[in-house]
């Protein structure tokens, strides 16, 4: 199957940059945070709060797992990468891009993010889950693309385009 799926940091700039692939490529777009959010009818911070980090991330492990299209860009939650079975289909199904972004930078993005839906435990920080999840968006990738200071989002995606087609 002929997919693209983006990995990367909560605010490393997945969905902005599936919806523009999606439009470049011509394709369908699939973002998994709000697919959950649709299916569950609530933020993803409303599920964790409700239902607890586990249910979340039990939910996320089955919507990557079964996830079956064609031609479709697939923005994936930043916390997907925790789940090894479903991280495996979606390779098994698509190409993999790890979008890599400084933590530096996502602290300059994420200045609060309390109520962003971000699969974490209460005492974890920003830095924990950078540390925690790096190695694991770099095992899954096929191809890691980095973030470049001063890059357009419509740049970024150029880089992807061309990293596909190499």
């Amino acid at each position: 199957m002929d997919n693209i799926i983006l990995i990367g940091m909560p605010a490393s700039g997945k969905s902005t940059l599936g919806v523009i692939l999606a439009r470049k490529l011509g394709y369908g777009y699939l973002d998994t945070d709000s697919f959950i959010s649709q299916r569950e009818k609530s933020t993803l911070q409303g599920i964790i709060d409700k239902r607890g980090l586990q249910y979340f991330l039990d939910t996320e492990r089955s919507v990557g797992s079964e996830i079956i299209c064609d031609r479709v860009i697939i923005a994936t939650g930043g916390s997907m990468v925790l789940s090894d079975s479903a991280m495996e289909h979606l390779k098994s199904i698509g190409k993999v891009i790890y979008i890599n972004v400084p933590l530096t930078e996502l602290k300059r993005r994420l200045s609060d993010y309390s109520d962003r839906g971000i699969a974490k435990n209460d005492n974890e920080t920003l830095e924990d889950i950078y540390n925690l999840r790096s190695p694991r968006y770099e095992k899954y990738a096929d191809i890691t693309v980095d973030y470049k200071q001063g890059n357009s989002l419509e740049e970024t995606a150029e880089d992807i385009i061309k990293a596909i087609q190499q």
